[in-house]
C-alpha cells in the first residue's frame, strides 16, 4: 500500500466567540488539555498580538487572511503548547536556551514563518521554545519509534466511518474489512527513523489500540483507516542514527506527535472551532480531516 502520505470577523467578533457562554467544562476555558486550563483571557491577549500583526501578514500572501483564521491559529498553537509542556515534564527533555536561540536566529527555517510575522517579544519565543521542544523530543525518541498498524483503504467518509468502527470493534466486522488485499494490509510496521515523513502523521500521534481514519490528503477522496496494534518508543531501528539526517522542521512534527501520542485528551470551547487531531490545528467545525476512535470508545 506504500508509504502514509502527510499531509473575515472583526477583532470584536472574535472576542465574542472566544467569550461565549459555555465551553469545556466550565464557562471561561478557552482550551482544555488533560487536567490543564487555558482561559479565554489568555487566549484573547495573544489573539490580539497576533491581529496587531495582519498588515504585515496580508503584505507577505495574496489572499485574504480572516480574522477567524488567525485566531484559530493561535489556539491551535495554545493546544500544542500544552502538549509539549506536558510531554516534556513527563519525559524530562527540554530545549535549552543555546537551542531556543538558536530556533529564534534560523530565519531560514520555514517552520516558524508565520510565527515571525505574528508574534515577537516572548510570545515569540514562546513559539520557538515550543519548536526547540519538539525536536528534542524527536531527536531523543526517532531512532526507536516505530508503529505496527492494520490499514484499509476507503473512497468516501461514510465508507471510511464504517471500517474505522469495525476495526474498533474487532472480531469478525475487522476480519472483513482486511480481508481484501486490494484496498487493506495487516501488520504494517512503521519505523521514524527509516520513514520520517510516515512518523509526522496522526498514525504516530495516538496510543496503542487507537483507529484513526483521515485524509493523508484532504480533499482528493482517499481515505485511510488505520488501528495501531502496536507502538514503541525504543525498537531497535536497525539503521544508523537518524536525527541528524533529518531535517529540523520534519523532527519539530515528529516530536509534535510524539507528545500527542501521550497527551490527555483536547475539548475546545466550540464558540471558535473544532480540534483536528489528525492534523494537530484548529479547523471551523465539520471541516475536520478525519477523527480519532479512543481504545474501548
Amino acid at each position: 500500500m506504500g508509504k502514509l502520505t502527510r499531509v473575515g470577523l472583526g477583532t470584536a467578533v472574535v472576542a465574542l466567540v472566544l467569550a461565549g457562554c459555555g465551553g469545556p467544562g466550565q464557562v471561561g476555558s478557552a482550551l482544555i488539555v488533560g487536567d490543564q486550563r487555558v482561559e479565554v483571557g489568555a487566549v484573547q491577549s495573544t489573539i490580539d498580538s497576533a491581529l496587531a500583526h495582519k498588515a504585515d501578514l496580508a503584505a507577505q500572501s495574496s489572499q485574504q487572511i480572516a480574522d477567524a483564521d488567525i485566531a484559530r491559529y493561535v489556539v491551535g498553537g495554545e493546544v500544542t503548547h500544552a502538549l509539549l509542556a506536558q510531554a516534556a515534564a513527563r519525559t524530562g527533555v527540554t530545549a535549552s536556551a543555546d537551542a531556543i536561540d538558536a530556533t529564534l536566529a534560523n530565519t531560514d527555517d520555514q517552520s516558524l514563518l508565520l510565527d515571525r510575522t505574528l508574534f515577537d517579544g516572548e510570545e515569540l519565543r514562546s513559539r520557538a521554545t515550543d519548536h526547540a521542544t519538539a525536536v528534542a523530543l524527536a531527536e531523543r525518541y526517532v531512532d526507536g519509534l516505530s508503529v505496527t498498524v492494520d490499514v484499509a483503504a476507503a473512497t468516501t467518509a461514510d465508507e471510511a466511518a464504517d471500517k474505522a468502527r469495525a476495526l474498533a470493534e474487532g472480531g469478525p466486522a475487522a476480519d472483513a474489512v482486511l480481508a481484501d488485499p486490494r484496498t487493506a494490509q495487516k501488520g504494517q510496521v512503521y519505523r521514524a527513523a527509516a520513514d520520517p515523513d510516515t512518523a509526522t502523521t496522526v498514525v504516530f500521534g495516538v496510543p496503542e489500540g487507537t483507529v484513526v481514519r483521515f485524509q493523508p490528503s484532504p480533499g482528493q477522496g482517499i481515505w485511510l483507516v488505520v488501528k495501531v496494534t502496536d507502538r514503541q518508543t525504543d525498537a531497535p531501528s536497525g539503521v544508523p542514527p537518524a536525527a541528524g539526517t533529518i531535517d529540523r522542521g520534519t523532527l519539530a512534527s515528529i516530536g509534535e506527535r510524539i507528545a500527542q501520542a501521550d497527551g490527555g485528551p483536547v475539548q475546545l470551547n466550540p464558540r471558535f472551532g473544532a480540534w483536528d487531531p489528525t492534523r494537530l490545528t484548529v479547523v471551523p467545525p465539520g471541516r475536520e480531516a478525519g477523527s480519532v476512535l479512543a481504545p474501548g470508545a
